[in-house]
């Protein structure tokens, strides 16, 4: 029998230690929705699902009893991910529609997002779906001020998971949380729980939601925290030149390399109806997206910067000189960006 070729989309599940990235997976996996999962954990953290275990498929692979998988990674992810998928191919575990990869405690989360675009073999049978971070309230605003590994993951994320917020009062990091990453979905523990699919679905209506977030992002005060990230967004009320724009995202990307977390906007480009969605991570950009309609009815591109010394106003100044520079016929259609 011949299986129909698809991708499967991989989610990233991180958090600092003792987050409760674990508590929350688990919670998770005994709903009805997300039957048809696959878990890669990684062999050194606590794995912590022994109660849903029902049977050991080999070393590496259990069943659980919600009808998911759960596989320790053992080696790098490429090779965890491609061998999880040989196995669902081979028919030795059930199909997964889904796959949510929990990282260790103190995983800097870039280098495993970029790896979804810079590596062929992965992309041909993954493609990235939502970073969720989980951020404690008891010690979330301490790990933020010491561990650069707990600035980056919410940095990057696209969903925040605010936990134990039955032990501490959680608006003071709610409020850096805001600041610190302005775009993304912002849950309370009791609310994730109870809408799984917030956390871990990535489609066109999702996404769309995400960039109204995104329209009204602004930009937060960073005076108190200055060697964290800082965010800042760029806008043009002018459509941009396709080209023009690849070569200033390219540029940017390439001067600034790992000072740059994250990229993510909404384009209005030249000659194209529907609004564009680019995503870059340090040196690496995603393939282009198109959402069927402006979120707030209102085309104008919108560029959202998350870096670590990065000079806003110079970058401001390059992107105006690029918006000017680009005043030209659109190229006619859109091709991924990459920066050498």
């Amino acid at each position: 029998m011949i299986r129909e070729w698809r991708t499967v989309t991989a989610h990233l599940l991180t958090g600092f230690l003792g987050s409760g990235k674990t508590s929350l997976l688990k919670r998770l996996l005994a709903l009805p929705d997300l039957v048809g999962t696959a878990v890669l954990i990684n062999e050194f953290g606590e794995v912590g699902l022994d109660h849903l275990l029902v049977e050991e498929v080999d070393e590496q692979v259990l069943l659980l009893k919600s009808g998911c998988v759960c596989c320790s990674i053992r080696g790098d992810l490429r090779d965890g991910l491609e061998r999880l998928h040989g196995r669902m191919e081979s028919g030795l575990i059930p199909p997964f529609e889904r796959v949510v990869i929990e990282t260790t405690g103190l995983a800097d989360p870039v280098p495993i997002i970029a790896g979804f675009t810079a590596d062929p073999a992965l992309r041909w049978h993954f493609r990235l779906g939502n970073v969720v971070t989980v951020v404690d309230a008891v010690n979330g605003l301490a790990n933020l001020d010491r561990f650069p590994e707990a600035m980056k993951q919410v940095a990057v994320a696209d969903r925040l998971v605010v936990s134990k917020t039955d032990l501490a009062d959680p608006r003071t990091l709610v409020q850096r949380l805001r600041t610190l990453n302005p775009t993304a979905q912002l849950h309370l523990s009791t609310e994730a729980a109870a809408a799984p699919m917030a956390l871990l679905v990535d489609d066109g209506q999702d996404r769309a939601a995400e960039m109204a977030r995104l329209v009204h992002a602004e930009q937060g005060d960073h005076d108190h925290h200055p060697s964290g990230p800082r965010t800042f967004c760029l806008t043009a009320d002018a459509p941009l030149d396709w080209a023009a724009f690849g070569l200033w995202l390219s540029l940017l990307l390439h001067t600034h390399g790992t000072s740059i977390l994250r990229v993510k906007g909404l384009l209005q480009v030249q000659g194209v109806a529907r609004p564009v969605v680019v995503q870059g991570v340090q040196h690496l950009v995603h393939k282009p997206l198109h959402l069927d309609g402006w979120p707030d009815g209102e085309p104008q591109t919108r560029l959202v910067v998350i870096g670590v010394g990065l000079d806003q106003a110079a970058i401001e100044r390059s992107f105006r000189a690029f918006c000017r520079l680009g005043r030209m016929p659109a190229a006619p259609a859109l091709e991924p960006m990459r920066a050498r």
